[in-house]
């Protein structure tokens, strides 16, 4: 209150302060509109494989805290990368940028085929590591190879993306992972079912028939097309990174020191979230199917709450680096503040929706009326941390604009550890009552 008084006092000062969120705001719409096309696809992969049941949705509910590692850590790599990238083009040091954007294209595709000869090597024991009953395990197992096969492109995808993001270039990567969505409805459409039915049109489709496999295949396919499609933009397209002549792919120490000094902590940071979820996957799995298929379409629900804080986080990060880069640490924080308020203005929305259209959510994903009525509960409960989440959330994604991943990479596991044990305990009471 103070502060709004402050600035209410200097009509430069309010000016200014408008120019400023305006901005944040111009770039966080197309990353808020990539996370929630990111979003849009799971809950139409969700609503997809419900459709064939609660043992369909079971058995992607087992490892889909393991997927969500491995892209996790995807997303770490990149990082590592683009803040560079980021705060290099606020120095208006193009060149440089540029060259960190090709060691980061050779680092990014070894590190993508580790994950997934990684993938492939543990898919076969892990829904056993998990608990989950025999019944979904082959499901399971299944879906969780094809998902590895894809790992070098989301891992390409997401470096391209967050490139062309701390470049100032929003409006791609959105429209990319958009189309992203729209590829994965049209091919797990085709390979999931035995007949794809087109009411607008009145025709019908054959289908592959592939069930949960025919999912992991769908979404596989989408990633491939997509990452060659953002690979293209950042090396062909974007007038401050697309690839001239004269640039060197040499791994440089420098640029390694400092992309794995932003990347470790980044990725340790993941591997405690989804440890910790995972964890929870393998104390809920024993519960059945029923609460399996309920805990992971409660996170998916979820998904369209907080979404949107990593939309503005990204927003963040590149107006934080490059502003870093440019020397002005004033701008910074400013920045950072502005992220962080807007995020819980967002987030704390959605959360109030998403308490009343609970029921409409569940029934769009799932026909079961017993993963409804328990996924219902838990969702309405786990909306309450929104708004504290949305702080935890931007304030990262500025720091992380900084070069500084420490802070978050151990302050968000903790506090995400204890929602997810929390979670845990709330999802049993509501089973056993």
């Amino acid at each position: 209150m103070a502060e709004k008084a402050y600035l209410q006092k200097d009509p430069h000062r309010l000016t200014l302060w408008s120019v400023q969120m305006g901005k944040v705001i111009a770039l966080s719409v197309p990353a808020i509109l990539a996370e929630l096309s990111s979003m849009a696809m799971q809950y139409i992969d969700s609503a997809m494989v419900g459709s064939l049941g609660a043992q369909a949705s079971a058995s992607i509910g087992l490892v889909s805290t393991s997927t969500w590692l491995l892209s996790g850590l995807c997303i770490s790599v990149a990082s590592g990368f683009s803040v560079q990238t980021a705060q290099l083009i606020g120095a208006k040091r193009e060149a440089e940028a540029r060259d960190v954007l090709r060691q980061s294209f050779v680092v990014a595709l070894l590190f993508g085929m580790t994950l997934m000869a990684l993938g492939v090597f543990i898919s076969a024991a892990l829904p056993v590591w998990l608990g989950g009953d025999p019944s979904i395990r082959a499901d399971a197992s299944r879906y969780f190879l094809i998902y590895a096969c894809a790992m070098p492109a989301v891992q390409m995808r997401q470096l391209s993306g967050s490139m062309l993001q701390c470049s100032g270039n929003m409006r791609t990567p959105s429209i990319l992972n958009a189309l992203m969505c729209g590829l994965d409805v049209v091919f797990n459409g085709l390979l999931i079912f035995d007949q794809l039915s087109i009411p607008l049109l009145g025709i019908k489709i054959p289908g592959m028939g592939l069930g949960v496999a025919g999912a992991a295949f769908g979404t596989a396919l989408a990633e491939y097309v997509t990452a060659c499609l953002m690979v293209s933009a950042v090396c062909f397209g974007s007038p401050l990174l697309r690839l001239r002549s004269g640039g060197s792919w040499r791994l440089r120490r420098t640029c390694m020191a400092r992309a794995a000094r932003i990347a470790v902590p980044m990725a340790f940071e993941h591997s405690v979230m989804c440890g910790a979820q995972i964890a929870s996957t393998r104390i809920v799995a024993p519960l059945g199917t029923v609460s399996i298929a309920a805990n992971s379409l409660a996170v998916t629900a979820e998904s369209l709450c907080y979404m949107p804080g990593y939309g503005i986080a990204t927003a963040a990060t590149t107006l934080v680096g490059q502003s870093i880069g440019a020397g002005r640490r004033d701008l910074a924080r400013r920045y950072a503040r502005l992220a962080v308020l807007l995020a819980v203005m967002v987030m704390t929305g959605m959360a109030l929706l998403m308490f009343f259209l609970a029921p409409l959510i569940f029934s769009l994903l799932t026909p079961d009326a017993a993963v409804q009525q328990l996924g219902v509960r838990v969702l309405r409960i786990e909306v309450f941390a929104e708004p504290l989440y949305a702080v935890s959330i931007a304030a990262a994604g500025a720091m992380r604009g900084a070069g500084d991943t420490l802070i978050p990479s151990t302050a968000i596991p903790i506090s995400l550890c204890r929602r997810s044990s929390t979670q845990t305990e709330i999802h049993k009471r509501s089973v056993f009552t």
